[in-house]
């Protein structure tokens, strides 16, 4: 777990996170945390898309690169344009491997009482202010239009025929298109979670804010929220499962 000391009206962070292989041969997923003085964290989630070859190449390439660029401060137009960089590393990782390698992205900086984020793909943030949840990230994906379409249902998104049809991605032909949000943290506990879909698949919102209420820090909200994960996707085929928790007290 990753700790960041209070400096006067700064914020306090504390972080954790993990990823699970699932049931799968390889991870696909990539996630990483970095935290420089004065209270400011960068974190990223990304996985690499199944089915195009070298997607824990892209994934990693992406993750890397936008931590090693990342600097205390940046808001959503300077991470919009490390995703942007991240997916011309990937584009030349194509070259590189002769593989149509793709990866989605999500990624979080806070810095003092200011949090902004930007995503490309199906991989999710949460925010949850005093426990309850203020936002999530909408997936740019074939079943999220369906859901704005008022086709289907926000849950229906999970398991849906067409979930893994994602819409934009690192590596994908063309501009990639990324959508981005800021926040000012007022005082209270900010908590922010981060993942693939291998995670939130099988961790409905309502069971996040539950297990936020229970938890003693991060490893612990992460820890709760996988039980469900282990009681629902077991099999052989389950898939890689990440995420990456952020709590900001100010």
């Amino acid at each position: 777990m990753l700790r960041i000391g209070r400096k006067r009206d700064t914020a306090a962070i504390l972080s954790a996170s993990y990823t699970d292989i699932g049931g799968r041969e390889d991870n696909e997923d990539c996630v990483q945390i970095v935290t420089a003085d004065g209270g400011s964290l960068c974190c990223v989630v990304a996985d690499g898309l199944g089915g195009h070859g070298g997607g824990q190449v892209a994934s990693q390439t992406a993750v890397r690169l936008i931590c090693a660029n990342w600097r205390p401060g940046d808001g959503a137009e300077k991470l919009s344009a490390l995703l942007q960089e991240a997916h011309e590393a990937v584009l030349e990782r194509q070259a590189q491997f002769r593989s149509s390698m793709k990866t989605t992205a999500v990624v979080l900086s806070v810095c003092a009482r200011r949090a902004a984020w930007a995503h490309a793909g199906d991989s999710r943030l949460y925010r949850f202010d005093g426990g309850r949840l203020a936002f999530q990230t909408r997936d740019h994906s074939l079943p999220q239009i369906a859901v704005q379409l008022g086709e289907i249902t926000g849950d229906q998104i999970r398991f849906h025929p067409d979930r893994n049809r994602v819409l934009r991605a690192l590596g994908q032909n063309g501009e990639l298109n990324v959508t981005t949000g800021e926040a000012e943290l007022e005082r209270g506990r900010h908590a922010f979670l981060l993942c693939s879909d291998g995670f939130w698949e099988y961790v409905y919102e309502d069971e996040m804010a539950g297990e936020l209420r229970d938890a003693s820090d991060p490893g612990d909200w992460l820890r709760r929220m996988r039980r469900h994960i282990a009681e629902r996707a077991g099999g052989a085929d389950s898939d890689n499962n990440t995420a990456a928790a952020v709590w900001v007290d100010i």
